[in-house]
């Protein structure tokens, strides 16, 4: 069969439109082509700019940081993932605490030998504030630094039964602040009369942040002394602690705050004045002792609250501590107990020799106590009332604590033992045993048909010191009274109750 002519011409003129075609076309083709040449260029020109830019490494970072820390952000805290770990805060030492002690050039000879008792030259810093200088002494290097407190004579004074003298020493904390010393956490005021035991110093403001407002101390035995003064008021006398920032804040508003209040009487109540005005509470704690009694203070010290013994006032007004000696002596008595063991000084432990029906008090580096029959540690626990308050009577509703009487009845009166020696024994567990004498005390007249504590001469009291039982709860140590080895002597172990263990009458 033939083709159609004209489909044979539309097929020629097809293929030669494929072998030729149009220019058109060619030149989209260039279009096209110099495009993608034109864009590779610009990229390749870019991309060699960017890797020579100062900002890349940064840029880099970024964009890594950002996807690292949307990824261990849930864990940010977690010391485990810390490359470089905080180094712990250094613990508060005697060298963070700056001690300002009120003193008058009358008293000065005299009670400077308190203040060298418990001073540690070379480890403590701070200053002796006077009224007006005193004669250069041979035993200067064992005091802190004498200073003269600063003119007062713009202040009005208008209490007429106080001295003006308050407003110099309610002042010594701004003027201790001036000082300039560096690395300070706190403050440290007392009297010329009051006796510190440094190391639990140390330990009742390690429990605070130095950092923040406090205002530490603690009230009068007096309840009368607290009501005309202030329960929320520090005595200063007994001493008191104040956080360096507040003690910047006091100085900056101190001179002002004193302007406005004349008429009161000492310069404690002018400090807790200033500190209302701050906001600053007091914060207390029971170590510090105003000790704003007359007499004996063996009752309080042989039941010491389960706090660290801090301070003891008013030396030239009780009796002293330990019978037959002088007030200093007898304050020299404690440095032994001190050095061995100062968390554990005073500190009460009640137990019972079940076999001759006696209650054994041991209050650890100062006294033991014996007494006929069991006498609950409710009971013991509560300060015997051998001391008259502020306002010399024998009153037992004068006081900010619970007391008791001495003894109950004749045959209960106790039979006192005194600190005579304390060491350190490495052989025996790395304990401390302390000797305690009984005191020639007239012997009670009792007809109690029952073993006499008269018999007991020495007590021997076996301890574990440890340096951070503060750093714990609060709890009183058991002891247990051991077998008799000898005829007048009683030994007994103190140490922490174990789990379960109760003081239990039977």
């Amino acid at each position: 069969m033939k083709a159609d002519p004209k489909e044979q011409e539309n097929s020629w003129v097809w293929h030669q439109g494929m072998k030729n075609p149009p220019i058109f076309a060619w030149n989209f083709y260039r279009v096209i082509a110099c495009s993608i040449a034109l864009f590779s260029v610009l990229y390749f020109v870019y991309c060699v700019s960017f890797l020579n830019s100062p900002n890349r490494n940064a840029a880099s970072n970024i964009t890594r940081s950002s996807v690292k820390l949307d990824y261990i952000s849930p864990k940010v805290n977690d010391p485990a993932l810390s490359q470089s770990p905080q180094k712990a805060p250094e613990k508060t030492s005697l060298h963070h605490i700056v001690f300002g002690i009120a003193a008058s050039s009358r008293f000065w000879n005299r009670r400077k030998e308190y203040i060298k008792l418990w001073w540690r030259p070379n480890q403590m810093r701070g200053a002796v504030w006077l009224d007006k200088l005193v004669a250069n002494g041979t035993d200067d290097h064992l005091l802190p630094p004498i200073k003269i407190s600063g003119n007062i004579s713009r202040f009005k004074y208008e209490n007429r039964r106080g001295h003006r003298s308050a407003i110099r020493i309610s002042r010594i904390v701004s003027e201790t602040s001036r000082l300039g010393l560096d690395d300070v956490r706190w403050f440290m005021m007392g009297d010329d009369d009051t006796y510190f035991v440094p190391e639990n110093i140390v330990s009742v403001l390690s429990k605070y942040d130095h950092t923040q407002f406090y205002y530490i101390g603690s009230s009068s035995e007096s309840h009368a002394q607290n009501i005309n003064f202030s329960y929320g008021m520090a005595f200063g006398g007994g001493g008191f602690a104040i956080s360096y920032p507040l003690a910047k804040a006091l100085e900056k508003m101190q001179d002002r705050c004193i302007e406005r209040y004349p008429a009161l009487y000492g310069s404690d109540d002018r400090i807790q004045a200033c500190m209302s005005e701050l906001g600053v509470p007091l914060t207390k704690e029971p170590g510090f002792h105003q000790f704003d009694v007359f007499g004996n203070v063996f009752g309080l010290l042989a039941a010491h609250p389960i706090a660290p013994l801090v301070s003891l006032h008013h030396l030239d007004v009780v009796e002293p501590i330990f019978p037959d000696m002088d007030r200093v002596k007898a304050l020299k008595q404690l440095t032994k107990p001190i050095k061995l063991d100062s968390a554990g000084l005073m500190q009460q432990s009640v137990c019972y020799d079940k076999t001759r029906s006696w209650t054994v008090s041991v209050s650890w580096g100062y006294a033991v106590q014996i007494i006929r029959g069991i006498v609950s540690v409710r009971e013991m626990e509560v300060p015997a009332r051998t001391f008259f308050h502020w306002y010399r009577r024998a009153d037992k509703h004068g006081y900010s604590f619970n007391t008791r009487p001495f003894s109950n009845h004749v045959c209960q009166k106790p039979f006192i033992y005194y600190l005579s020696n304390a060491s350190f024994d490495r052989t025996t567990a790395n304990q401390t045993v302390s000797k305690y004498v009984r005191s020639h005390l007239q012997k009670p007249d009792c007809q109690w048909n029952m073993p006499d504590p008269s018999r007991i001469n020495i007590v021997e009291v076996y301890k574990r010191p440890d340096p951070h039982v503060w750093e714990k709860p609060p709890r009183r140590n058991c002891c247990r009274v051991l077998p008799k080895k000898k005829q007048d002597t009683m030994e007994v172990n103190v140490r922490p109750c174990q789990e379960d263990e109760a003081i239990e009458l039977w």
